[in-house]
């Protein structure tokens, strides 16, 4: 069997000791944050994706020798494992090649190959089989066979003697676990995927319409394309097909299979090996082959989705001020929430500036009242349905006002999702739906990370084909992505939500909510240590979770800073040698780089954790989000009708997909950026160029008011231009087969 470490350490090219000591931490109950971050002696500096892919890949060759067991104690009890067998399936590494190699010996339903040896057939397939080699002499086919006619077994004519032993033959040839591997790679390399609306959808009647006559070799079809048809096939909307050239499939398996001279035998083989291919392998092959390409789909997709939430979490915050958050309106009215500096709710009202000059003079009153007596220094504004017109509204009243608070439109997505969630009905069980969704909002632009964690990732607005993937791996991945945010970023323990806590390392949701309850009990955590009063809370759970804590204005200034308790002594030892005391430490800038940190190296803390220590303490406390910018729409522009071809703008990129990015530009409908259109260079990725939350300056290419649908470059201008946006991504090919020569160079001769 497969020695798992060696393996891991040779296909990730890495150390057998980084790979057994980061699989003991996380047998131990580690968590990637914690291993990435503070036990970087022990598994040399593996970073959070290192670990990731190692415990994944650790995971599936578990599963694999699992599989292996079962697999060889079965073919065993049936007195059917030979060395060689054995040999083959211990060294297998992908789980397909396994099920190949067990496919004959896999209980299966009665087949038409068990029919024909129940009915005493069998001889007669091993006697043709003894023929099918080079040196054989000739013999009667005809002369043998009818030695198996008989009626009492259902065996009447010569056909059916030769369809019994054919179809024994066939089932055979069908399980060979070498010729199944070549035919999957063929069909892989090899095949086009063909699509075709059907002829109940005219031309110009479904979003498929790029699919009406669609051809792509299948190892080379863009994963967004791939999901695209899966979608348009289940909706019944698309027939879609795989494309392949049978008769080099009949000419491989012709070379591999057929072996004798004797003309009779040739004809059988060549039939009966048509009748496996068509019958027994062409479904289950073009099924794996359709498989393969929809899980690389998924993946790259997941992929995407992962980037795109990571850089949505991770968008600048507004910082903890007084604010006022407006979820905009017409006929229903503007929705006001007033949050303090920590994101309590304060105030509610609903205002109508846009129903009339009378309400809009009463609406300015409210709104410049409020700004005043709270000293409001942010204003968000949703971004759904009169959100440019709430804005200019707003405009206008600060123009009026001694305060100048920051206006920013902030990205809604998913707000009314939370605001009917069982988490908003236990944050404000006395408020409605309409005043927590503006409270959403407001808490999105003081700190998008906390508030965005409290929402399904899927309600956001940043994935790709979100709903065609494989669901279980798009949650595992996502949550991951949320967990690797949140400790990147460190949470405030006596201001973060049960649901921020719950994503910090070792915490589960039910130590998250007593962290919640005892702070509501006995106030504010002033020290990290109080942590270990806390139900549930034992010492691993303090371990794992206590670096990614902060308590700000703490006893211990440390506690307000990445370095973790269990280093403590180490950061003690440096001041007492600067002579600076603790409290003052951040102020040595200085002295810190200067220090000699081998002096300070023990068993447990190395030079990975010191130099992470030192870095931490020259800031302590920052925080590692960029710089909080914010795009400015164009005034009088708020409807796609107001756009001209050439027009330039200012807009926040609002989702990333493999083929463009979206940008809102104030007109209630995202423009798209094809990724022909992102820069004066060819671009391969458009994560390379853009990412979610980045502030852009785009220019108007093309607009279709009836379809809604605005095309945007970022292009210079002497170089922008709508080619890219209409780019065929698929093309009519016709499928290139190798030669028999070229079959047998690339998988050898068995014969």
């Amino acid at each position: 069997m497969l020695n798992i470490p060696q393996t891991l350490a040779e296909e990730l090219s890495l150390r057998p000791s980084q790979i057994q000591n980061a699989l003991k931490l996380f047998a131990e109950g580690a968590t990637v944050p914690f291993i990435a971050r503070y036990r970087k002696e022990r598994t040399g500096s593996l970073d959070e994706i290192q670990l990731r892919d190692l415990s994944e890949r650790y995971t599936y060759l578990t599963e694999l020798e699992n599989r292996k067991a079962s697999i060889l104690e079965a073919i065993a009890s049936q007195g059917k494992l030979t060395d060689e067998l054995q040999s083959k399936i211990a060294g297998c590494l992908q789980k397909n090649e396994l099920e190949d190699l067990y496919l004959p010996y896999k209980p299966k339903r009665r087949t038409r190959a068990t029919i024909a040896r129940e009915k005493g057939l069998e001889p007669l397939a091993e006697f043709i089989k003894s023929l099918n080699n080079p040196t054989a002499k000739p013999a009667s086919l005809e002369q043998e066979a009818a030695k198996y006619i008989s009626d009492e077994k259902g065996v009447k004519t010569l056909e059916d003697v030769f369809k019994g032993a054919s179809d024994i033959l066939a089932e055979e040839v069908s399980e060979k676990a070498d010729v199944r591997a070549y035919l999957r790679d063929y069909l892989m390399q090899n095949g086009v995927f063909i699509s075709r609306i059907k002829d109940d959808y005219p031309e110009g009647s479904t979003k498929f319409e790029m699919y009406r006559n669609f051809q792509v070799n299948a190892k080379d079809i863009i994963p967004h394309n791939m999901l695209a048809l899966f979608r348009g096939e289940s909706e019944g909307i698309l027939n879609l097909d795989l494309s392949f050239d049978e008769d080099a499939v009949q000419s491989y398996l012709e070379s591999e299979e057929i072996r004798t001279k004797i003309p009779a035998v040739r004809d059988f083989y060549r039939g009966m090996l048509k009748d496996a291919f068509n019958r027994l392998m062409k479904t289950s092959l073009t099924t794996e082959v359709r498989a393969d390409r929809k899980a690389y789909a998924d993946i790259e997709s997941i992929k995407t989705f992962e980037t795109n939430l990571r850089e949505l979490l991770l968008s600048a915050p507004a910082g903890m001020k007084p604010t006022l958050a407006i979820d905009p309106g017409f006929r229903t009215g503007c929705k006001v929430t007033v949050l303090n500096e920590t994101g309590k709710f304060l105030e509610y009202q609903t205002i109508f500036p846009h129903t009339g000059a009378g309400q809009r003079v009463q609406a300015a009153s409210i709104v410049k009242s409020l700004i005043e007596k709270y000293k409001i220094e942010l204003i968000a504004i949703g971004n759904g349905t009169a959100s440019r017109e709430t804005d200019e509204f707003v405009a206008e009243v600060l123009k009026t006002s001694d305060r100048q608070p920051i206006k920013v439109i902030v990205n809604e997505s998913g707000a009314s999702i939370y605001s009917a969630s069982e988490v908003a009905r236990e944050e404000f069980p006395d408020q409605d739906v309409t005043v927590r969704g503006s409270i959403s909002i407001g808490r999105r632009l003081q700190d998008p990370l906390a508030e965005l964690v409290k929402i399904d990732p899927k309600s956001i607005g940043v994935g790709q084909y979100q709903h065609d993937v494989d669901q279980k791996l798009l949650k595992k991945k996502l949550d991951e992505t949320v967990e690797s945010c949140v400790n990147y970023v460190g949470v405030d323990l006596n201001t973060a939500s049960k649901e921020l806590l719950t994503f910090v390392s070792g915490m589960t949701p039910t130590i998250a909510k007593n962290i919640v309850n005892y702070r509501n009990e006995h106030g504010a955590f002033t020290n990290r240590r109080k942590l270990l009063k806390v139900a549930k809370l034992g010492p691993k759970a303090f371990e794992q979770a206590a670096g990614f804590l902060r308590i700000r204005n703490g006893e211990n200034p440390l506690d307000n800073t990445a370095v973790h308790p269990e280093s403590y002594p180490v950061v003690e030892a440096i001041a007492s040698d600067l002579k600076v005391p603790l409290t003052q430490i951040s102020q040595a800038a200085e002295q810190l780089k200067s220090i000699d940190l081998k002096k300070y190296v023990t068993d447990t803390v190395g030079l990975p954790t010191l130099r992470d220590i030192i870095s931490e303490l020259e800031k302590p406390g920052r925080d590692p989000r960029a710089e909080f910018k914010y795009a400015t729409f164009k005034e009088g522009i708020k409807e796609i009708s107001d756009l001209q071809i050439g027009m330039e703008l200012e807009g926040s990129v609002t989702n990333v997909a493999n083929f463009g990015a979206f940008v809102d530009i104030g007109v209630h409908q995202d423009g798209l950026v094809h990724i022909s259109q992102l820069a004066d260079r060819f671009v391969k990725d458009p994560k390379e160029i853009v990412k979610v939350g980045q502030v852009v300056k785009v220019r108007v290419l093309e607009v279709d008011e009836k379809l809604k649908r605005i095309s945007l470059s970022m292009k210079s201008p002497d170089k922008a231009s709508g080619e890219g946006n209409s780019k065929k991504i698929g093309k009519r090919i016709e499928p290139k087969s190798p030669t028999i020569e070229d079959l047998k160079a690339k998988f050898g001769k068995k014969n």
